[in-house]
């Protein structure tokens, strides 16, 4: 199996996407101000068993659609794009399915998630699901919020989570 990488950008820099044949396995926002810095390619290929290659332009639709997205476009990602799951299985997988439908501009508690994706009381488990999502905003695991509505944290980053949920809160029609 082969695997190449572009990168696209975002308010918070260059992110790495890879792609399988089957579709994009990961969607990294970097913690670095370099996203192509070594450690983050020798973390993707220690993940798949094998060094993605550069393929300038893999990440052209994708970032089409996060344009569309920062402009407060409702974008649905997995609508446009194929998600190869490859890098979550059990639980984590069940969870971030279930956060792959919370729709633009709404949120679940952590423990609403953890019910919906059939093991309540695993609130916690779904926060590591989040923390640990190979798609970042792909899946929107900002929409997962604490039982009190409060945003919580989004990496070490929690400004950003504040970000997109702001940004989807502006752009959500009144009901």
């Amino acid at each position: 199996m082969t695997f190449r990488y572009d990168f696209a950008p975002t308010p918070f820099g260059d992110a790495l996407a890879v792609f399988s044949h089957e579709g994009i396995v990961r969607f990294d926002l970097s913690e670095s101000e370099d996203p192509s810095v070594p450690w983050l390619l020798e973390d993707v290929s220690r993940q798949l068993h094998a060094v993605p290659q550069a393929d300038p332009g893999a990440a052209d639709e994708l970032a089409h659609l996060l344009d569309d997205y920062f402009e407060g476009v409702p974008v649905r990602f997995d609508e446009h794009l194929r998600l190869d799951w490859r890098l979550v299985e059990g639980f984590p997988l069940a969870a971030l399915r279930v956060i792959s439908e919370i729709p633009w501009g709404e949120t679940m508690s952590y423990g609403e998630v953890a019910i919906v994706a059939g093991h309540p009381g695993a609130a916690r488990a779904v926060g590591t699901a989040c923390r640990l999502t190979p798609f970042s905003i792909i899946v929107p695991v900002h929409r997962v919020v604490r039982s009190d509505g409060t945003p919580g944290h989004y990496g070490a980053h929690p400004e950003r989570k504040k970000y997109l949920l702001d940004l989807e809160a502006a752009t959500t029609p009144s009901r």
